[in-house]
Protein backbone atom coordinates (compact mmCIF):
# COMPACT_ATOMS: atom_id res chain seq x y z
CA UNK A 1 0.00 0.00 0.00
CA UNK A 2 1.85 1.67 0.00
CA UNK A 3 0.42 4.63 -0.76
CA UNK A 4 -3.44 5.19 -0.05
CA UNK A 5 -4.69 2.59 2.72
CA UNK A 6 -7.45 0.12 1.61
CA UNK A 7 -9.84 2.31 3.22
CA UNK A 8 -9.04 5.55 1.15
CA UNK A 9 -9.04 3.26 -1.86
CA UNK A 10 -12.89 1.88 -0.97
CA UNK A 11 -10.99 -1.51 -1.10
CA UNK A 12 -11.15 -4.70 0.88
CA UNK A 13 -7.64 -5.99 1.57
CA UNK A 14 -6.93 -9.70 0.87
CA UNK A 15 -6.35 -12.20 3.95
CA UNK A 16 -2.86 -11.89 5.62
CA UNK A 17 -2.36 -8.01 4.60
CA UNK A 18 -2.13 -5.43 7.12
CA UNK A 19 -2.90 -7.12 10.67
CA UNK A 20 -2.65 -10.48 12.73
CA UNK A 21 -6.79 -10.33 12.66
CA UNK A 22 -6.24 -10.96 9.19
CA UNK A 23 -5.17 -14.33 9.10
CA UNK A 24 -2.78 -16.85 10.33
CA UNK A 25 0.69 -17.31 8.40
CA UNK A 26 0.67 -20.55 6.28
CA UNK A 27 4.08 -20.77 6.30
CA UNK A 28 4.49 -22.66 9.14
CA UNK A 29 7.70 -22.21 11.31
CA UNK A 30 9.43 -25.82 11.30
CA UNK A 31 8.57 -26.23 7.44
CA UNK A 32 11.64 -27.37 5.74
CA UNK A 33 13.02 -24.64 2.36
CA UNK A 34 12.69 -26.84 -0.39
CA UNK A 35 9.26 -28.12 -0.32
CA UNK A 36 7.24 -30.95 -1.84
CA UNK A 37 7.49 -30.52 -5.76
CA UNK A 38 3.61 -30.39 -5.96
CA UNK A 39 3.24 -27.95 -3.04
CA UNK A 40 5.28 -25.76 -5.39
CA UNK A 41 3.51 -26.05 -8.39
CA UNK A 42 0.11 -25.98 -6.31
CA UNK A 43 2.03 -22.90 -5.15
CA UNK A 44 2.57 -20.89 -9.20
CA UNK A 45 -0.89 -22.54 -10.35
CA UNK A 46 -2.88 -20.02 -8.60
CA UNK A 47 -1.51 -17.56 -10.62
CA UNK A 48 -2.23 -18.45 -14.46
CA UNK A 49 -0.64 -16.62 -17.22
CA UNK A 50 -3.63 -14.96 -19.62
CA UNK A 51 -5.93 -17.78 -19.91
CA UNK A 52 -8.40 -17.97 -23.00
CA UNK A 53 -12.10 -15.61 -22.07
CA UNK A 54 -14.39 -18.01 -19.85
CA UNK A 55 -17.41 -18.85 -22.71
CA UNK A 56 -20.18 -17.74 -20.49
CA UNK A 57 -18.14 -14.46 -19.19
CA UNK A 58 -20.69 -12.46 -17.05
CA UNK A 59 -22.32 -9.51 -19.31
CA UNK A 60 -20.92 -6.79 -17.64
CA UNK A 61 -20.59 -3.01 -18.36
CA UNK A 62 -17.90 -3.72 -21.10
CA UNK A 63 -20.14 -6.23 -22.48
CA UNK A 64 -23.41 -4.02 -22.22
CA UNK A 65 -21.84 -1.85 -24.14
CA UNK A 66 -19.96 -3.66 -26.88
CA UNK A 67 -23.33 -6.12 -27.98
CA UNK A 68 -25.53 -3.10 -27.17
CA UNK A 69 -24.25 -0.75 -28.88
CA UNK A 70 -22.70 3.08 -28.68
CA UNK A 71 -24.56 5.92 -26.97
CA UNK A 72 -27.52 4.42 -26.61
CA UNK A 73 -26.04 1.48 -24.50
CA UNK A 74 -24.65 4.36 -22.84
CA UNK A 75 -27.68 6.44 -21.84
CA UNK A 76 -29.05 3.21 -20.57
CA UNK A 77 -26.08 2.36 -18.34
CA UNK A 78 -25.83 5.60 -17.44
CA UNK A 79 -29.82 5.85 -16.27
CA UNK A 80 -29.92 2.49 -14.60
CA UNK A 81 -26.74 1.24 -13.41
CA UNK A 82 -26.68 1.59 -9.39
CA UNK A 83 -24.03 3.67 -7.55
CA UNK A 84 -20.59 0.36 -7.34
CA UNK A 85 -21.50 -0.53 -10.25
CA UNK A 86 -20.91 2.12 -12.47
CA UNK A 87 -20.51 5.89 -10.98
CA UNK A 88 -21.38 8.84 -12.75
CA UNK A 89 -22.33 9.70 -16.38
CA UNK A 90 -20.80 8.39 -19.57
CA UNK A 91 -19.53 11.17 -21.79
CA UNK A 92 -21.27 10.51 -25.53
CA UNK A 93 -19.08 9.51 -28.67
CA UNK A 94 -18.61 7.12 -31.19
CA UNK A 95 -15.87 5.40 -29.35
CA UNK A 96 -16.48 3.72 -26.15
CA UNK A 97 -14.15 3.37 -22.91
CA UNK A 98 -14.81 2.03 -19.44
CA UNK A 99 -12.42 3.81 -17.25
CA UNK A 100 -11.77 2.29 -13.96
CA UNK A 101 -10.04 3.82 -10.84
CA UNK A 102 -10.71 4.11 -7.10
CA UNK A 103 -13.99 3.90 -5.40
CA UNK A 104 -13.21 6.13 -2.75
CA UNK A 105 -15.33 8.53 -1.65
CA UNK A 106 -14.24 11.55 -2.93
CA UNK A 107 -12.85 10.48 -6.20
CA UNK A 108 -15.87 9.30 -8.72
CA UNK A 109 -16.52 13.33 -8.70
CA UNK A 110 -13.49 14.61 -9.49
CA UNK A 111 -13.02 12.14 -11.71
CA UNK A 112 -16.70 12.42 -13.36
CA UNK A 113 -15.61 16.63 -13.44
CA UNK A 114 -12.15 15.66 -15.27
CA UNK A 115 -13.79 13.43 -17.77
CA UNK A 116 -16.39 16.10 -18.95
CA UNK A 117 -13.18 18.31 -20.13
CA UNK A 118 -11.85 15.39 -21.69
CA UNK A 119 -15.15 14.93 -23.68
CA UNK A 120 -14.95 18.48 -25.01
CA UNK A 121 -11.60 18.05 -26.49
CA UNK A 122 -12.25 14.56 -27.74
CA UNK A 123 -15.79 14.45 -28.50
CA UNK A 124 -15.77 11.18 -30.39
CA UNK A 125 -14.13 9.31 -27.31
CA UNK A 126 -17.24 8.38 -24.96
CA UNK A 127 -16.12 7.56 -21.77
CA UNK A 128 -17.78 5.44 -18.36
CA UNK A 129 -15.78 5.73 -14.94
CA UNK A 130 -16.15 2.58 -13.14
CA UNK A 131 -15.28 2.75 -9.42
CA UNK A 132 -12.84 -0.31 -8.52
CA UNK A 133 -14.07 -3.63 -7.75
CA UNK A 134 -14.17 -3.98 -3.69
CA UNK A 135 -11.48 -6.43 -3.54
CA UNK A 136 -9.53 -5.22 -6.66
CA UNK A 137 -7.11 -8.15 -6.74
CA UNK A 138 -8.69 -10.83 -7.21
CA UNK A 139 -11.75 -9.46 -8.74
CA UNK A 140 -9.71 -8.18 -11.58
CA UNK A 141 -7.83 -11.36 -12.29
CA UNK A 142 -11.29 -12.36 -12.92
CA UNK A 143 -12.21 -9.57 -15.29
CA UNK A 144 -8.76 -10.46 -17.20
CA UNK A 145 -9.43 -13.76 -17.27
CA UNK A 146 -13.08 -13.14 -18.61
CA UNK A 147 -11.69 -10.67 -21.13
CA UNK A 148 -14.00 -7.76 -19.28
CA UNK A 149 -11.17 -5.94 -17.85
CA UNK A 150 -11.92 -2.08 -18.46
CA UNK A 151 -9.65 -0.48 -21.74
CA UNK A 152 -8.02 2.40 -18.52
CA UNK A 153 -7.64 1.31 -15.23
CA UNK A 154 -5.65 2.54 -12.05
CA UNK A 155 -3.06 0.70 -10.07
CA UNK A 156 0.01 0.35 -8.10
CA UNK A 157 2.76 -1.51 -5.62
CA UNK A 158 3.19 -4.93 -6.58
CA UNK A 159 -0.36 -6.44 -8.08
CA UNK A 160 0.28 -4.09 -10.67
CA UNK A 161 3.05 -5.55 -11.86
CA UNK A 162 1.74 -9.05 -11.57
CA UNK A 163 -0.94 -7.67 -13.97
CA UNK A 164 1.67 -6.95 -16.24
CA UNK A 165 3.47 -10.10 -15.73
CA UNK A 166 0.36 -12.10 -16.50
CA UNK A 167 0.07 -10.22 -20.07
CA UNK A 168 -2.84 -8.28 -19.06
CA UNK A 169 -1.55 -4.80 -19.44
CA UNK A 170 -0.59 -3.32 -22.79
CA UNK A 171 3.14 -2.54 -23.57
CA UNK A 172 2.97 1.85 -23.99
CA UNK A 173 6.34 1.81 -25.23
CA UNK A 174 5.44 2.66 -29.09
CA UNK A 175 2.70 5.21 -27.82
CA UNK A 176 5.19 7.25 -25.38
CA UNK A 177 8.15 7.03 -28.16
CA UNK A 178 5.74 7.99 -30.48
CA UNK A 179 3.59 10.72 -28.67
CA UNK A 180 4.63 11.85 -25.51
CA UNK A 181 7.29 14.40 -24.90
CA UNK A 182 10.52 14.63 -23.40
CA UNK A 183 9.92 17.48 -20.53
CA UNK A 184 6.86 15.07 -19.15
CA UNK A 185 8.93 12.31 -18.96
CA UNK A 186 12.06 14.29 -17.41
CA UNK A 187 9.43 16.30 -15.24
CA UNK A 188 8.84 12.72 -13.76
CA UNK A 189 11.13 10.54 -10.82
CA UNK A 190 13.04 8.33 -12.52
CA UNK A 191 12.79 6.04 -9.99
CA UNK A 192 9.17 6.03 -10.53
CA UNK A 193 8.59 5.98 -14.25
CA UNK A 194 11.58 2.78 -14.61
CA UNK A 195 9.38 1.26 -11.76
CA UNK A 196 6.55 0.91 -14.09
CA UNK A 197 8.41 -1.40 -16.39
CA UNK A 198 8.71 -5.27 -15.83
CA UNK A 199 11.62 -7.03 -16.39
CA UNK A 200 11.98 -7.60 -19.86
CA UNK A 201 11.06 -4.29 -20.56
CA UNK A 202 7.41 -4.03 -21.13
CA UNK A 203 6.14 -0.56 -20.15
CA UNK A 204 2.49 -0.85 -18.08
CA UNK A 205 2.16 2.46 -16.75
CA UNK A 206 2.90 5.83 -16.61
CA UNK A 207 2.69 7.82 -12.82
CA UNK A 208 -0.47 8.82 -11.87
CA UNK A 209 1.17 10.63 -8.51
CA UNK A 210 4.27 10.54 -6.41
CA UNK A 211 3.29 9.40 -3.03
CA UNK A 212 6.68 9.75 -0.91
CA UNK A 213 7.42 8.25 2.63
CA UNK A 214 8.58 10.83 5.74
CA UNK A 215 8.64 10.68 9.00
CA UNK A 216 5.73 12.34 10.90
CA UNK A 217 6.12 13.21 14.75
CA UNK A 218 3.42 14.59 17.36
CA UNK A 219 5.69 17.61 18.74
CA UNK A 220 3.44 17.48 21.81
CA UNK A 221 4.69 14.21 22.72
CA UNK A 222 8.32 15.31 21.92
CA UNK A 223 8.12 18.55 23.63
CA UNK A 224 6.75 16.87 27.05
CA UNK A 225 9.79 14.67 27.38
CA UNK A 226 12.27 17.37 25.75
CA UNK A 227 13.44 15.66 22.75
CA UNK A 228 14.98 17.18 19.98
CA UNK A 229 12.52 17.29 16.82
CA UNK A 230 13.72 14.77 13.66
CA UNK A 231 15.19 16.32 10.70
CA UNK A 232 17.32 15.67 7.76
CA UNK A 233 20.06 14.98 9.91
CA UNK A 234 18.57 11.90 11.83
CA UNK A 235 20.07 8.66 10.71
CA UNK A 236 18.64 5.13 12.03
CA UNK A 237 20.42 5.55 15.12
CA UNK A 238 18.81 8.96 16.04
CA UNK A 239 15.24 7.39 15.34
CA UNK A 240 15.89 4.78 17.64
CA UNK A 241 17.56 6.68 20.83
CA UNK A 242 14.53 9.21 19.93
CA UNK A 243 11.72 6.21 20.12
CA UNK A 244 13.37 4.78 23.53
CA UNK A 245 13.04 8.22 24.83
CA UNK A 246 9.39 8.70 24.02
CA UNK A 247 7.84 4.90 25.01
CA UNK A 248 6.31 5.52 28.17
CA UNK A 249 2.98 3.65 30.50
CA UNK A 250 1.25 7.26 30.30
CA UNK A 251 -1.63 5.07 33.05
CA UNK A 252 0.87 3.48 35.45
CA UNK A 253 -1.12 0.54 34.60
CA UNK A 254 2.44 -1.48 33.92
CA UNK A 255 1.71 -1.74 30.38
CA UNK A 256 3.25 0.32 27.76
CA UNK A 257 0.27 2.63 25.66
CA UNK A 258 2.78 5.07 23.98
CA UNK A 259 5.47 3.85 21.76
CA UNK A 260 8.11 5.78 20.05
CA UNK A 261 7.08 4.82 16.56
CA UNK A 262 5.62 2.22 13.83
CA UNK A 263 5.38 0.82 10.57
CA UNK A 264 3.20 -1.05 8.10
CA UNK A 265 4.22 -4.66 7.44
CA UNK A 266 4.12 -4.25 3.96
CA UNK A 267 6.89 -5.08 0.86
CA UNK A 268 7.69 -1.65 0.61
CA UNK A 269 7.75 -0.47 3.92
CA UNK A 270 9.93 -3.26 4.90
CA UNK A 271 12.16 -2.51 1.61
CA UNK A 272 13.38 1.06 2.47
CA UNK A 273 14.70 0.06 5.56
CA UNK A 274 16.83 -2.52 3.27
CA UNK A 275 17.96 -0.43 0.62
CA UNK A 276 19.05 1.70 3.68
CA UNK A 277 21.38 -1.33 4.85
CA UNK A 278 22.35 -1.17 1.16
CA UNK A 279 20.31 -4.75 0.57
CA UNK A 280 17.93 -5.29 -1.67
CA UNK A 281 14.44 -7.72 -2.15
CA UNK A 282 15.27 -8.77 -5.71
CA UNK A 283 19.23 -8.87 -7.20
CA UNK A 284 19.03 -5.47 -9.51
CA UNK A 285 20.76 -7.28 -12.06
CA UNK A 286 18.47 -10.40 -12.16
CA UNK A 287 14.80 -10.72 -11.31
CA UNK A 288 14.61 -13.91 -10.87
CA UNK A 289 17.82 -14.29 -7.90
CA UNK A 290 16.75 -13.46 -4.37
CA UNK A 291 18.59 -11.12 -1.77
CA UNK A 292 16.01 -11.48 0.90
CA UNK A 293 18.17 -13.59 2.81
CA UNK A 294 21.74 -11.53 2.22
CA UNK A 295 22.98 -10.19 5.12
CA UNK A 296 22.43 -6.83 4.18
CA UNK A 297 18.72 -7.96 3.87
CA UNK A 298 17.87 -9.81 7.56
CA UNK A 299 20.34 -6.90 9.45
CA UNK A 300 17.74 -4.52 8.64
CA UNK A 301 14.78 -6.49 9.27
CA UNK A 302 16.91 -7.73 12.64
CA UNK A 303 16.77 -4.25 13.39
CA UNK A 304 12.94 -3.73 12.56
CA UNK A 305 11.71 -6.81 14.72
CA UNK A 306 14.24 -5.79 17.87
CA UNK A 307 12.75 -2.78 17.88
CA UNK A 308 8.99 -4.36 18.12
CA UNK A 309 9.33 -7.60 19.86
CA UNK A 310 12.59 -6.76 22.11
CA UNK A 311 13.15 -3.02 22.64
CA UNK A 312 9.11 -2.42 22.88
CA UNK A 313 9.63 0.60 21.44
CA UNK A 314 8.03 0.11 18.07
CA UNK A 315 4.15 -0.70 18.26
CA UNK A 316 2.92 -3.77 16.84
CA UNK A 317 -0.90 -4.28 15.40
CA UNK A 318 -1.32 -6.57 18.43
CA UNK A 319 -0.64 -3.81 20.81
CA UNK A 320 -2.73 -1.13 18.72
CA UNK A 321 -5.62 -3.33 18.64
CA UNK A 322 -5.20 -4.05 15.06
CA UNK A 323 -6.28 -0.47 14.03
CA UNK A 324 -4.07 0.92 11.20
CA UNK A 325 -0.35 2.96 12.15
CA UNK A 326 -1.95 6.00 10.90
CA UNK A 327 -4.61 5.46 13.34
CA UNK A 328 -2.83 4.95 16.22
CA UNK A 329 -1.01 8.25 15.70
CA UNK A 330 -3.92 10.43 15.30
CA UNK A 331 -5.46 8.48 18.86
CA UNK A 332 -2.20 9.49 20.67
CA UNK A 333 -0.39 6.53 21.01
CA UNK A 334 2.45 6.98 18.44
CA UNK A 335 5.10 9.67 18.85
CA UNK A 336 6.37 8.93 15.03
CA UNK A 337 4.62 6.58 12.22
CA UNK A 338 6.25 5.87 9.58
CA UNK A 339 3.74 7.40 6.96
CA UNK A 340 3.73 9.20 3.15
CA UNK A 341 2.40 12.23 1.87
CA UNK A 342 -1.07 10.53 0.83
CA UNK A 343 -1.86 10.98 4.36
CA UNK A 344 -1.41 14.61 4.59
CA UNK A 345 -5.02 15.26 4.39
CA UNK A 346 -6.05 13.06 6.81
CA UNK A 347 -3.61 14.29 9.59
CA UNK A 348 -4.31 18.02 9.04
CA UNK A 349 -8.19 17.07 9.27
CA UNK A 350 -7.81 14.99 12.52
CA UNK A 351 -4.71 15.51 14.62
CA UNK A 352 -5.44 17.17 17.42
CA UNK A 353 -2.05 17.82 18.34
CA UNK A 354 0.71 19.77 16.68
CA UNK A 355 2.90 17.76 14.17
CA UNK A 356 5.41 18.08 11.85
CA UNK A 357 7.15 15.89 9.36
CA UNK A 358 10.64 14.61 8.47
CA UNK A 359 12.53 13.30 5.59
CA UNK A 360 12.84 9.16 6.85
CA UNK A 361 16.10 8.43 8.76
CA UNK A 362 19.12 7.52 7.06
CA UNK A 363 20.39 3.91 7.17
CA UNK A 364 24.00 2.45 7.58
CA UNK A 365 24.29 3.00 3.63
CA UNK A 366 22.70 6.09 3.34
CA UNK A 367 19.83 8.10 2.65
CA UNK A 368 16.40 6.45 0.53
CA UNK A 369 12.88 6.81 0.71
CA UNK A 370 10.00 5.61 -0.84
CA UNK A 371 8.05 6.21 -4.40
CA UNK A 372 5.24 4.95 -4.41
CA UNK A 373 4.28 2.62 -8.34
CA UNK A 374 0.76 3.97 -8.39
CA UNK A 375 -0.18 4.75 -12.27
CA UNK A 376 -2.07 4.75 -15.07
CA UNK A 377 -2.37 1.20 -17.60
CA UNK A 378 -4.68 0.18 -20.69
CA UNK A 379 -5.43 -3.59 -21.17
CA UNK A 380 -3.67 -5.58 -23.10
CA UNK A 381 -7.02 -6.64 -24.89
CA UNK A 382 -8.77 -3.31 -25.28
CA UNK A 383 -10.48 -3.01 -28.91
CA UNK A 384 -9.97 0.75 -28.60
CA UNK A 385 -5.96 1.04 -27.89
CA UNK A 386 -5.23 4.33 -29.97
CA UNK A 387 -8.31 6.16 -27.70
CA UNK A 388 -7.26 4.68 -24.44
CA UNK A 389 -3.95 5.93 -25.06
CA UNK A 390 -5.76 9.78 -25.49
CA UNK A 391 -6.95 9.14 -21.96
CA UNK A 392 -4.08 7.98 -20.66
CA UNK A 393 -2.30 11.18 -21.99
CA UNK A 394 -5.57 12.78 -20.29
CA UNK A 395 -4.72 11.47 -17.20
CA UNK A 396 -0.95 12.39 -16.59
CA UNK A 397 -1.68 15.79 -17.89
CA UNK A 398 -0.97 18.64 -14.95
CA UNK A 399 -4.61 19.15 -15.37
CA UNK A 400 -5.40 16.18 -13.87
CA UNK A 401 -2.53 16.35 -11.34
CA UNK A 402 -3.44 19.26 -9.72
CA UNK A 403 -7.28 18.53 -9.24
CA UNK A 404 -5.93 15.38 -7.34
CA UNK A 405 -3.76 17.75 -5.09
CA UNK A 406 -6.49 20.21 -4.67
CA UNK A 407 -9.33 17.10 -4.11
CA UNK A 408 -6.98 15.26 -1.95
CA UNK A 409 -3.83 16.76 -1.57
CA UNK A 410 -2.16 14.17 -3.45
CA UNK A 411 1.59 14.69 -4.36
CA UNK A 412 1.77 15.47 -8.16
CA UNK A 413 3.89 13.07 -10.23
CA UNK A 414 5.56 15.90 -11.95
CA UNK A 415 8.20 17.99 -10.05
CA UNK A 416 7.31 21.17 -11.28
CA UNK A 417 3.93 21.08 -9.66
CA UNK A 418 5.61 20.87 -6.35
CA UNK A 419 5.34 24.07 -5.65
CA UNK A 420 2.06 24.25 -6.43
CA UNK A 421 0.84 21.43 -4.18
CA UNK A 422 2.60 23.32 -1.19
CA UNK A 423 0.64 26.53 -1.69
CA UNK A 424 -2.87 24.20 -2.22
CA UNK A 425 -1.94 22.87 1.09
CA UNK A 426 -1.17 25.91 3.19
CA UNK A 427 -4.36 28.22 1.61
CA UNK A 428 -6.48 25.08 2.63
CA UNK A 429 -5.12 24.39 6.38
CA UNK A 430 -3.60 27.65 6.81
CA UNK A 431 -3.11 27.08 10.46
CA UNK A 432 -2.52 23.57 10.88
CA UNK A 433 -0.04 23.64 8.17
CA UNK A 434 1.81 27.02 8.84
CA UNK A 435 4.91 25.60 9.72
CA UNK A 436 4.59 22.35 7.89
CA UNK A 437 7.75 21.80 5.49
CA UNK A 438 5.86 19.30 3.18
CA UNK A 439 8.59 20.05 0.63
CA UNK A 440 10.32 17.03 2.79
CA UNK A 441 8.22 14.84 0.30
CA UNK A 442 9.45 16.14 -2.54
CA UNK A 443 13.12 15.58 -1.32
CA UNK A 444 14.22 12.23 -2.74
CA UNK A 445 12.85 13.17 -6.24
CA UNK A 446 14.98 16.41 -6.09
CA UNK A 447 17.97 14.57 -4.90
CA UNK A 448 17.83 11.33 -6.60
CA UNK A 449 17.46 8.98 -3.85
CA UNK A 450 13.84 7.69 -4.34
CA UNK A 451 13.02 3.68 -4.16
CA UNK A 452 10.45 1.67 -5.17
CA UNK A 453 8.99 -1.44 -4.60
CA UNK A 454 11.36 -4.57 -6.28
CA UNK A 455 9.70 -6.61 -8.31
CA UNK A 456 10.78 -10.09 -9.34
CA UNK A 457 10.37 -11.70 -12.73
CA UNK A 458 7.39 -13.98 -11.00
CA UNK A 459 6.13 -11.50 -8.11
CA UNK A 460 2.72 -13.25 -7.33
CA UNK A 461 4.53 -16.21 -5.18
CA UNK A 462 7.12 -13.86 -3.59
CA UNK A 463 4.35 -11.49 -2.50
CA UNK A 464 2.54 -14.72 -0.69
CA UNK A 465 5.48 -16.01 0.98
CA UNK A 466 6.63 -12.67 2.07
CA UNK A 467 3.76 -11.56 3.56
CA UNK A 468 3.19 -15.09 5.13
CA UNK A 469 6.51 -15.23 6.63
CA UNK A 470 6.59 -11.27 7.93
CA UNK A 471 3.10 -11.86 9.71
CA UNK A 472 5.27 -14.83 11.72
CA UNK A 473 8.09 -12.20 12.51
CA UNK A 474 6.95 -9.28 13.14
CA UNK A 475 3.38 -9.04 13.62
CA UNK A 476 3.17 -12.43 15.66
CA UNK A 477 6.71 -12.30 17.13
CA UNK A 478 6.68 -16.66 16.43
CA UNK A 479 9.49 -16.30 13.93
CA UNK A 480 13.06 -15.54 13.91
CA UNK A 481 14.66 -13.17 10.87
CA UNK A 482 16.41 -16.05 9.39
CA UNK A 483 13.06 -17.65 8.22
CA UNK A 484 13.85 -15.16 5.45
CA UNK A 485 16.69 -17.86 4.12
CA UNK A 486 14.52 -20.62 3.56
CA UNK A 487 11.72 -18.13 1.88
CA UNK A 488 14.20 -16.78 -0.34
CA UNK A 489 15.08 -20.10 -1.81
CA UNK A 490 11.56 -20.70 -2.39
CA UNK A 491 11.34 -17.50 -4.04
CA UNK A 492 14.41 -18.42 -5.89
CA UNK A 493 12.34 -21.88 -6.93
CA UNK A 494 9.00 -20.11 -7.64
CA UNK A 495 11.17 -17.83 -10.50
CA UNK A 496 12.61 -21.03 -12.02
CA UNK A 497 9.64 -23.24 -12.35
CA UNK A 498 7.64 -20.08 -13.87
CA UNK A 499 10.25 -20.04 -16.94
Amino acid sequence: MIGLNWEERGLTPSPGVGSAAQGQSDLAPEEPSMPPRNGRQSLLSRYPRRPLPAPQARLDRRGFLKFAGGAAAAASLAACTPVGQLAGRPTAGNIQLVYQDWRTDWFPALAQQMLDQFRSSHPDIGVFYSPDPENLESEMIEDFQSGSAPDVMAGCCDWFAIWAQQGYMLDLRPFVEADLDQEIIDDWDPAQYTALFTPDGQQFALPKYHGALGLYFNKDIFDAYGVDHPDGSWDHDDYLAAMKLLTHDTDGDGQVDQWGSMLDIAWERIQVHVNAWGGHFVDPNDPTRSWLGRAESLAAMEWLRQRIWVDHVMASFLDVDNVETRQAFLAGQLAMVEDGSWALKDILENATFRFGVAPFPAGPAGKVTLATTDGFGIYADTTHPEASWELLKFLVSREYGLAMAEAHLLQPARRSLVPDWANIIRQQYPEQARDLDVEVFAEGHEQGYSVTAEIFANMAPARELTQAAWQQIFTLGQSPVDEMLAVSARIELAQSISQ
